[in-house]
């Protein structure tokens, strides 16, 4: 099996988010929000497609602010459906206004999305995929998988012969930790 360390090494998409992004432990909301709508929205295509649109994403979806999103109504549902700069598909677009609209809750239930990350975290993958599937639209194993693996909560991101792999290591990213509850 070829491991995306392998795939992503000096390619002009590919490489730059390996290299910088995929893997490292991630607190930031608007970034969480990202990754958690750029994986459901790559449900079914290929992570290229979706790194090619990333910044038309960015752009639809104000940058990926969740107050902003949230508030998205049905002009903005259009417009989204209409824009090519993005994938266009109805479920997708919803959930990522109703995604919005949840972690607006995380912060008022757990004080936000990556503290909600950490409430729960340690689970095993069935377990995290039960959590966003009754937690989330379109969430299922693989868009979790990913989420988490990308964001520092599940291993798998890299191999550890991977120059990438040590990087993330210093940085301790939850799933090296045994628990990132508060005591």
């Amino acid at each position: 099996m070829t491991a995306y360390c392998d795939v992503a090494h000096g390619h002009e998409f590919h490489g730059p988010y390996h290299d910088r992004e995929y893997g490292f432990p991630v607190r930031d909301e608007a970034v969480l929000f990202e990754r958690l709508c750029l994986e459901t929205f790559q449900a079914g295509l290929s992570w290229l497609t979706i790194l090619k649109k990333r910044d038309g994403f960015n752009a639809a979806f104000a940058g990926f602010d969740v107050d902003t999103v949230a508030a998205y109504g049905a002009r903005d549902r259009k417009r989204l459906l209409n824009d090519a700069g993005i994938i266009r598909n109805r479920l997708k677009i919803d959930a990522a206004i109703h995604n919005a609209r949840v972690i607006q809750g995380l912060r008022e239930s757990h004080g936000g999305f990556a503290k909600w990350l950490d409430a729960h975290h340690p689970l095993e993958k069935p377990e995290w995929v039960k959590l966003f599937k009754q937690t989330f639209k379109f969430t299922g194993g693989e868009i979790t998988g990913e989420f988490l693996m990308s964001t520092g909560y599940l291993p798998g991101a890299h191999v550890e012969s991977c120059p990438v792999y040590a990087r993330i290591a210093k940085k301790r990213p939850p799933w090296m930790r045994q628990s990132s509850r508060p005591a």
